[in-house]
Order: structure tokens, then C-alpha cells, then sequence
């Protein structure tokens, strides 16, 4: 981890969905990120005040500088709406990371990953690892959503490694009815060995765990990352 801060250079802003955008940023040498990591953004008023939040890496390592921060919008974030109102290709940020050493995967071991909503964002990290390495058959992956417009990367997440879980409004032709995540939704992923990363908002990761659990999941074996609407 590089414990100062850094200028990061943004290359694209996208949309991906109505409340969340990707962010494309270069930084000035290689990032060195493990899948599940994340980097501080903080910005710097003219008067001096800061405000900084921590995201988390949705690029795979690819040994490159360049990393993408996926950001929801959550209103009065003094961060996030900012970055969703005002950023825009070559503009200049401070960040610092990459930082955290248990959520993370080396991409060498069976995993399965369970997500709500913005939690996909440091499991997608893993999924294209494996994907990008001819490792995909490593990763099992279920992410809950919303409704189908709220489904971060939705060209890119659909494929054999993953599940998508709907709890409010299915697209047509689903054969599973709306509703929460539960155990009949995790059950038939899981693999002896398998380690499991859990991410999502604080109540989404009980559940799950609660789920993971009651499956004969050891509690050893599950990796959990919380978050919270900072803004």
C-alpha cells in the first residue's frame, strides 16, 4: 500500500445505472491492487476544507495504472454528488491506496461471492480477475438488485459464474418470482472449500451470513465487508 496521496487523472465517466457511476482514473505508476481492495478519493474546497470516502476497485489487477471506482450518488453526499454533478474527463483527484489486506482474493482459490446492490463493486474486481486469467471457473457469484435498471455492470456481470437475485421487479421471462435473497438461492453455488466474500449494506451482510450459515458454511470461511451511506 502507498500511504500518501496521489493525483489520479480521470480518463471516462460512465453511467452505470440512473444512481451510480464508474469512474476510469490514471494514476502516475501502477497501481498494485488486489482484487477487493480500495483507494480514498478526497477532494480539497478552495478554502481548504476536505471530504474524503473510501471506494472500492472495481478494475481487476492487471498490473496497469489504471483503476475504476464505481460510485453511487446518495443525496447530500458532499462526495458522491459531487463526483455524479461536477467531474469530468481530465479533471485531477486525490487518492490514496490501495488499502485493506482481509477482503481480498489472489485469484487462486475457489470463492463464492454473494452482493447487494453497490457491494458488487469489489467482487466484480474478483470476477474479472478470474475472468481475464482463464480462472473463471474458480468464482460463483450472486448479486441482489433491485430491478433490472439498478444491476451494476449489467453488459459485462451476466455469464455462467453468476446469479442474479431481483427483490422487487424482475425482467421479463425471469423464472424467479421478486423477493429477498434466500437459502434455495445459495445453496446449490456453494463448494466445499470455497472461501465466501459478503458485501453489501450492514443488513444484507446479516442475512447473508445468517443464510451462509444455516447451509453448513463455517463461520471461518466467510469473509464479510460492510458499508454504510457516507456519502
Amino acid at each position: 500500500m502507498r500511504t500518501g496521496w496521489r493525483t489520479a487523472r480521470v480518463l471516462d465517466v460512465r453511467d452505470e445505472t440512473p444512481n451510480a457511476k464508474t469512474l476510469r482514473l490514471g494514476l502516475d505508476a501502477p497501481s498494485g491492487h488486489l482484487a477487493g481492495q480500495h483507494y480514498i478519493l478526497r477532494l480539497t474546497a478552495p478554502d481548504g476544507y476536505t471530504a474524503s470516502r473510501s471506494y472500492s476497485v472495481a478494475s481487476p489487477p492487471d498490473g496497469g495504472s489504471e483503476i475504476e471506482l464505481t460510485i453511487e450518488r446518495l443525496p447530500g453526499g458532499e462526495v458522491s454528488e459531487f463526483v455524479h454533478d461536477v467531474v469530468e474527463p481530465g479533471d485531477e483527484l486525490e487518492v490514496r491506496g490501495p488499502i485493506g489486506g482481509w477482503f481480498v482474493w489472489g485469484g487462486d482459490t475457489p470463492v463464492l461471492l454473494v452482493g447487494g446492490g453497490s457491494g458488487v463493486v469489489p467482487l466484480m474486481a474478483m470476477l474479472r480477475q478470474a475472468r481475464l486469467e482463464d480462472r473463471a471457473d474458480l468464482v460463483r457469484l450472486v448479486v441482489s438488485a433491485r430491478r433490472p435498471a439498478d444491476l451494476y455492470y449489467a453488459d459485462e456481470l451476466p455469464g455462467p459464474q453468476t446469479t442474479v437475485v431481483y427483490t422487487r421487479e424482475s425482467p421479463p421471462g425471469a423464472t424467479r418470482a421478486p423477493g429477498r435473497l434466500i437459502a434455495d438461492d445459495l445453496a446449490p453455488l456453494r463448494r466445499p472449500g470455497d472461501t465466501t466474500y459478503v458485501c453489501g449494506s450492514p443488513a444484507f451482510c446479516d442475512t447473508a451470513t445468517d443464510l451462509l450459515i444455516g447451509l453448513g458454511v463455517p463461520a471461518q470461511g466467510i469473509r464479510v465487508e460492510r458499508f454504510g451511506p457516507t456519502g
